[in-house]
């Protein structure tokens, strides 16, 4: 076994091809709801300013150009609350995910040291914390883990996978918790504008924060707002000490983000009608999907918010991932989240309307 396979999980979606592959033989092909990526166009106002900023020969900056971070700001002040930011409070990412991963790598966590994140989780959270031999810790409530070795405290509202939604409470209890043990918290906020039944709060928030950001950092991405995960465009804002320290790292590791993609960011910031748009898609794809799941015997768990429903029908996860590729559907097990998970399936509605009225009709035969 190499280094590198003993120390990190086994990549859970390699598990599923099985299935995904007695789901293609359905005589009306798969309707795929196991990955939350995006099937819709990307918006014409951000292709535009991508190919407006083609011709881009030379390096890009690792902290943006001057009117990107004025759209993270912008954004961020608008959209969240935050208050009182500078360019200082903002730094663009290549992708959320490459954040997560690379993060305690880049704080110069290791051996000895611990990162915690909810017990139902993104599995990018242990991996980060595997890659530089910390300790992954799994929480049901934060304020109740055992701060000694602590070094990273990852938030995740909404959730994926279950779509819960942190309060305001909540939120302002962990943060108080983290800064009274000198723990840093990172906020995983990227399905913050697809809030269902709750409207989802940033820690940056002042009624979260104090109007203070010290030992905060949110993390959003333009992947499901925007139809942007092929640009791999996202973004933290958060503590300045902790962002310029990062952007130092990210300097020496040229981890820029592209030219043209940062263009795109300040378009698609900027225009919040396609936002909506999206949103409404969304919500139609949610309300038939739940309903022929629950239809069918499913129950739905949380799911207020995200592109996810939570479901159950109280059995392993496995047989129903196995079940439901008998009808052409694939969903993602849930214990890819962790041991809570297994006997949850996580439904995504990011497949086209024709696919979701095709599942919904298999649902009722």
């Amino acid at each position: 076994m190499s280094a590198v396979s003993s120390r990190l999980p086994v990549f859970p979606w390699d598990r599923l091809e099985p299935y995904k592959a007695t789901a293609a033989a359905h005589p009306d092909g798969i309707v795929d709801l196991s990955v939350g990526t995006p099937v819709d166009p990307v918006p014409a106002v951000v292709q535009r300013a991508l190919a407006d900023a083609a011709d881009s020969p030379g390096y890009p900056t690792v902290w943006g150009t001057a009117a990107l971070r004025d759209a993270l700001t912008g954004w961020v002040e608008r959209r969240l609350g935050a208050r009182g930011l500078t360019h200082a409070n903002v730094l663009p990412v290549v992708g959320s995910k490459e954040l997560v991963a690379w993060l305690p790598t880049q704080l110069g966590l290791g051996p000895g040291d611990k990162v915690a994140y909810p017990r139902l989780a993104y599995p990018t959270y242990e991996v980060g914390a595997r890659l530089v031999g910390a300790e992954p810790v799994v929480y049901d409530d934060p304020t109740e883990l055992d701060p000694a070795g602590l070094k990273l405290l990852w938030l995740n509202s909404p959730s994926n996978p279950t779509g819960r939604v942190l309060s305001k409470e909540e939120l302002r209890r962990a943060v108080a918790w983290a800064r009274e043990h000198g723990v840093l918290v990172f906020s995983d906020e990227c399905y913050l504008e697809l809030g269902w039944e709750a409207d989802p709060v940033s820690v940056l928030h002042p009624d979260v924060c104090g109007g203070s950001y010290e030992g905060i950092v949110a993390v959003h991405s333009l992947s499901k707002r925007s139809n942007l995960a092929g640009y791999r465009a996202a973004f933290i804002a958060g503590d300045p000490a902790v962002l310029g320290e990062l952007l130092q790292i990210r300097k020496h590791g040229g981890m820029m983000v592209a030219a043209p993609v940062q263009a795109a960011t300040v378009a698609a910031l900027g225009d919040s009608a396609h936002v909506a748009e999206q949103r409404e898609r969304y919500a139609r794809r949610r309300d038939a999907l739940r309903a022929a799941f629950e239809a069918a015997g499913f129950r739905i768990e949380h799911s207020e918010a995200s592109l996810y429903l939570w479901a159950t029908r109280d059995e392993s996860c496995w047989e129903t991932v196995g079940e439901l590729s008998k009808r052409g559907i694939l969903v993602a097990p849930g214990d890819f989240y962790g041991p809570a998970g297994e006997r949850f399936v996580r439904i995504a509605f990011t497949a086209t309307d024709e696919r979701v009225e095709a599942a919904v009709r298999r649902l009722a035969e």
